[in-house]
């Protein structure tokens, strides 16, 4: 690991931050993705069911 210096604390924090930060948009799509399905799914039972 490099020698941050004084900015050490800054840096690794901003860091920690972006990876909070994208796994939090990870598991948001990934949640959205399984209730876009879900309701496709739905749609589509509804529509075989009508005829």
């Amino acid at each position: 690991m490099p020698d941050l210096g004084k900015y050490a604390e800054t840096v690794l924090s901003s860091y920690a931050i972006s990876l909070v930060l994208l796994a939090g948009l990870v598991c948001l799509s990934i949640w959205q993705g399984a209730k876009a399905r879900r309701q496709l799914t739905q749609i589509e039972e509804r529509r075989k069911s009508d005829g």
